[in-house]
């Protein structure tokens, strides 16, 4: 039993013609190619989802994209548009940047082609340590999907980086935070409960609480696994603390506001009808 749980988001444990889906290199969550390449062969996308990891077979998603199944993320977001109204149009907008870096996606309330109000939200999945290459090439060899006959290399292992992955997210969440709440806007950090768990086990986290709206840093935890046969996400816990409660985990100064109009004009450039949230 390998220990590749998706590839190219269909489960390993269903009857897939492995080999057309490796052919094609489409991510279902993005509707379009995988964007996760080999660094040694751009043209070949890795497709890897998730994978079960230690004694306890834990499902971990290691691909932020595999967060935007059937986009619950950003509707488990919309009571955070405080602004929003009845007939305003939602977009979402791509990497929008701020300072101390971009800002994955911003849900954006619109009227009139302006914006009346957004909220930031960042993916965050748990880095791994050396490739899981390897173990994906053997999976597919074992279906018939892939020669490895030649391939070196594949008795390499990878492992989770969990500490790398928790103290890098807090930085990058602390850099950004103090922009939204100097808007007096919601940045939402989504990940999967397990790593939240692991924040919280290893950082100070006493002062974090359950989720108020009055709060700028938003944490929502999705719980990974199977459901009715299929691995999927669901919301488990949501969390909040306000730009000094982030600094208190890291013992960081806070970073240079920006103004409102700034990141409003930043997102009214990337509008489109190809940015329009429909719910299907």
């Amino acid at each position: 039993m390998t220990d590749i749980l998706e590839i190219f988001g269909e489960s390993t444990l269903d009857n897939v013609d492995w080999r057309s889906l490796v052919e094609r290199q489409g991510c279902p969550f993005l509707n379009g190619k995988c964007i996760k390449v080999r660094k040694s062969e751009p043209d070949i996308s890795i497709g890897t989802c998730s994978v079960s990891y230690s004694r306890s077979k834990q499902p971990v998603v290691i691909c932020p994209l595999r967060l935007l199944e059937k986009r619950k993320i950003f509707v488990d977001s919309l009571h955070l548009l405080l602004s929003h109204e009845p007939g305003n149009e939602l977009h979402i907008v791509p990497e929008v940047s701020v300072p101390g870096g971009s800002v994955d996606y911003f849900l954006v309330s619109v009227r009139s082609s302006k914006v009346v109000d957004f909220v930031g939200i960042e993916l965050q999945t748990i880095d791994t340590t050396g490739t899981v290459w390897p173990t994906r090439q053997r999976f597919l060899s074992d279906v018939g999907a892939a020669d490895i006959k030649e391939e070196r290399g594949l008795d390499r292992a990878y492992g989770m980086n969990w500490k790398m992955t928790a103290k890098t997210t807090l930085v990058q969440l602390h850099h950004k935070i103090q922009t939204f709440e100097s808007m007096n806007r919601h940045l939402i950090l989504v990940t999967q409960d397990v790593l939240l768990d692991y924040l919280e086990k290893n950082f100070e986290f006493g002062h974090v609480s359950d989720a108020k709206r009055g709060d700028s840093m938003q944490f929502h935890a999705y719980k990974f696994g199977q459901q009715g046969g299929k691995y999927s996400i669901r919301l488990v816990s949501r969390l909040s603390t306000d730009s000094e409660g982030v600094g208190t985990c890291l013992g960081l100064k806070a970073e240079p506001k920006v103004e409102f109009g700034r990141i409003v004009a930043l997102i009214e450039k990337k509008l489109s009808s190809g940015t329009l949230f429909e719910i299907c």
